[in-house]
C-alpha cells in the first residue's frame, strides 16, 4: 500500500470478489470483477438491483472486454447473482474498451437497452466499425507519437499493427441508446442516482451518485491506487486534457466527505476529497518536474521517464507518452511554455 492510500478506508479491506461471483457492497448493489489482458488486469464492474415499468431485475454498470472467456464468467453470474431475475438495462461510463467491449452482446443477451452519454456512444460507434479506420492506432497514431520523439521503427511496426485494437475489444454497438446528461437523475432500483459528467480521461465519462445509499460510482474519474489517465492521442492532437480532468473533479465537490466510491479498478473505499486533493497534488508535482526539465527544450518523449521510473512495455508506452504530452500541453496553454517543430519534424517545448 503507498502513503497515499494509507490516507483511504477500505471497509472490506483486502477482500474482493472472485471472477464470476459477486459481493455485495451496499443494498441491493453488487460488485464484480472481469480479468483484463493488462498490467491493468482486472475492471470492476457492478449490479444495481432494479425495477422498470413494474418488472423486477437488474441494471449492469460497465461490461468487460469482448473475450468468450469473460463472457462465460458473465452467464455464470447470471446463474448464480441474479436471484432468478433478469437484467433490464446496460448502463457504460464511459467508451474505453474495458467499460464498451461486451455491451451489445449484454444487450442483445437481454434484449435491454444501453444507456450511455452521447459523445461517448458515438465514439464507440465510430471506432468499432473496422470500415472507418479510425481509432487511437495505426498510422494516424504512429505520426502523432512521431512528430513527439518515438522514432524507433519497431515501435512504429508495432502501433501499425494495433489498427484493429479497438474494434477487436469492441466489435459492435448497439444501434439504439439511451443518452445521458450531467444532472440527470436516473431511478435504479427506487433510489435516484446523479448524472455527474467529466472530462479529460474520456469525452464524456458518466459517474453516478446515490444520496440514499450514498455510494459514487466513479469508474475511471476516481481511482484509489493509480492515477487516472489522461492523454492527447492523435484524433485530437491540441487538445488540453488535464486542465478539463482537473477541472471535472470540482463536480463530486459537494459529494460527502464519507460516500463509498465504487471504482472501476482497485478496491471500493471512502475518503473521496482525500483522494481528489492527492490527484492535483500529484498533477501538481509532474507539472512542475515537467517545467523544471523543459529549461532545455524536451520533446514528449524525452518527457515520459521524466514522469515513469518504471520499464513500460508499448501498451504503456502509448499512454504514457499521451499523458507526457497531456502535461506539456497544460504548461503550453498557461503559457509557460512555447512549442517548435525542428528541423528533424519532432516538437519540442522550452521553458518561455
Amino acid at each position: 500500500m503507498n502513503p497515499n492510500e494509507h490516507q483511504l478506508q477500505y471497509p472490506w479491506g483486502d477482500t474482493q470478489p472472485e471472477p464470476g461471483v459477486a459481493l455485495e457492497v451496499a443494498p441491493g448493489v453488487k460488485w464484480i470483477r472481469m480479468p483484463l489482458p493488462f498490467a491493468l488486469d482486472h475492471i470492476n464492474l457492478w449490479l444495481l438491483r432494479d425495477e422498470i415499468d413494474g418488472r423486477q431485475g437488474w441494471t449492469i454498470v460497465d461490461c468487460g472486454i469482448s473475450r468468450d472467456e469473460v463472457r462465460t464468467l458473465w452467464e455464470q453470474v447470471f446463474a448464480q447473482e441474479l436471484d432468478g431475475l433478469p437484467v433490464l438495462r446496460v448502463l457504460v461510463t464511459h467508451m474505453h474498451p474495458d467499460h464498451v467491449g461486451l455491451a451489445n452482446w449484454l444487450c442483445e443477451r437481454w434484449d435491454v437497452p444501453l444507456w450511455m452519454s452521447m459523445t461517448d456512444y458515438m465514439v464507440a460507434v465510430l471506432w468499432s466499425s473496422r470500415s472507418t479506420g479510425s481509432g487511437p492506432n495505426g498510422e494516424a497514431a504512429v505520426a502523432h507519437f512521431a512528430r513527439h520523439g518515438m522514432t524507433d521503427p519497431d515501435a512504429q511496426e508495432q502501433i501499425r499493427e494495433r489498427a484493429g485494437y479497438y474494434p477487436n475489444l469492441v466489435p459492435a454497438m448497439p444501434t439504439r441508446y439511451t443518452r445521458m446528461l450531467h444532472g440527470d437523475q436516473v431511478a435504479i432500483g427506487g433510489h435516484d442516482w446523479r448524472v455527474i459528467v467529466g472530462y479529460g480521461h474520456a469525452p464524456e465519462h458518466v459517474s453516478l451518485y446515490s444520496p440514499d445509499l450514498n455510494v459514487v460510482i466513479s469508474g475511471d474519474m476516481v481511482l484509489p491506487r493509480i492515477s487516472t489517465n489522461v492523454s492527447v492521442f492523435a484524433f485530437e492532437p491540441d487538445s488540453d486534457p488535464l486542465r478539463l480532468y482537473l477541472s471535472s473533479l470540482d463536480g463530486y465537490g459537494d459529494l460527502p466527505a464519507d460516500a463509498l466510491v465504487l471504482p472501476s479498478h482497485g478496491r471500493p473505499f471512502k475518503g473521496l476529497h482525500e483522494r481528489i486533493a492527492q490527484q492535483h497534488q500529484h498533477h501538481a508535482d509532474r507539472l512542475a518536474e515537467v517545467l523544471q526539465a523543459c529549461v532545455t527544450p524536451q520533446s514528449t518523449m524525452d518527457i515520459v521517464p521524466v514522469l515513469f521510473k518504471r520499464k513500460l512495455d508499448l501498451h504503456q508506452m502509448t499512454f504514457a507518452m499521451g499523458e507526457a504530452l497531456a502535461h506539456l500541453h497544460t504548461l503550453y496553454f498557461e503559457g509557460k511554455l512555447t512549442r517548435k517543430t525542428d528541423e528533424d519534424g519532432i516538437v519540442r517545448f522550452t521553458v518561455r
